[in-house]
């Protein structure tokens, strides 16, 4: 029963909605710090050390393909550089994958895929093709290092690509290395061509190929041993800028 003259309820009243204001308040909490630790455990589960020793070709590619979602997810890994990870790399690297591709800055291989330090050995050039150099590095990474798998992978909007588009389509003539550098993407981009019209999109997917191709068919013995033994498998994918994702269209 209300006091009239005052307007305010009786002082039992306002315990009483204090008190259950208060408890829901306690619930809220609790189930917000539940919420929260179980982010926590996700995350800490995620980030837990793998073993990447002795990993099938498929298995390498599902850890790329897991950390490339969990990148979707906005989930980072606490372990990618700490101390006593450094301490460990200092020792030797036995990295799980060979990484080939642009040079790009939005492109960076570790954070699309929530990899670590010493996880990925990566060769990076602006078109993601392949020379003696990088080519060198592929196979070291395979025959010293022993990876099992190499990933070449392009990109939405790749500006190689895009100038080796208008050398075919416009003659176009660019200063310095520049020229030199993306004449490996030029028959690229021939092929990629569909009723006279060239597509931007489709001739970094035939870039990717090309140099996948390369990888398979066109290599020392030091990869095709491993790769007509199932012990080595080399991909291509593309990254689209917009969703963070990778698709890997070309796995052989």
């Amino acid at each position: 029963m209300h006091d009239l003259k005052s307007g305010h309820a009786p002082q039992n009243a306002s315990r009483r909605t204090f008190m259950g204001t208060a408890a829901l308040g306690t619930a809220a909490m609790a189930m917000a710090g539940c919420a929260s630790a179980s982010a926590q455990q996700t995350v800490a589960a995620a980030a837990a050390p793998i073993d990447t020793s002795n990993l099938t070709p498929d298995q390498a590619l599902s850890l790329l393909q897991e950390g490339n979602s969990a990148f979707l997810r906005g989930e980072q890994r606490s372990d990618i550089s700490n101390a006593q990870r450094r301490l460990e790399l200092a020792q030797g690297q036995s990295p799980f994958a060979a990484y080939v591709t642009c040079s790009d800055s939005r492109v960076p291989p570790e954070l699309l895929f929530g990899r670590g330090l010493g996880e990925l050995f990566i060769i990076r050039n602006a078109g993601n093709t392949v020379d003696t150099v990088a080519l060198g590095s592929i196979e070291y990474a395979v025959g010293v290092l022993g990876v099992p798998l190499v990933v070449v992978m392009g990109h939405e909007s790749c500006g190689a690509v895009k100038a080796a588009v208008d050398v075919v389509k416009n003659n176009a003539t660019f200063p310095g290395q520049i020229g030199r550098m993306i004449e490996p993407i030029i028959p690229a981009v021939l092929a990629s061509r569909e009723n006279g019209a060239i597509d931007l999109d489709n001739a970094v997917r035939q870039n990717v190929r090309r140099v996948v191709s390369q990888l398979r068919n066109q290599t020392d013995p030091l990869m095709q041993e491993p790769l007509a033994e199932g012990r080595l498998k080399v991909v291509g994918a593309y990254y689209d800028l917009d969703t963070g994702a990778v698709d890997f269209f070309d796995r052989g």
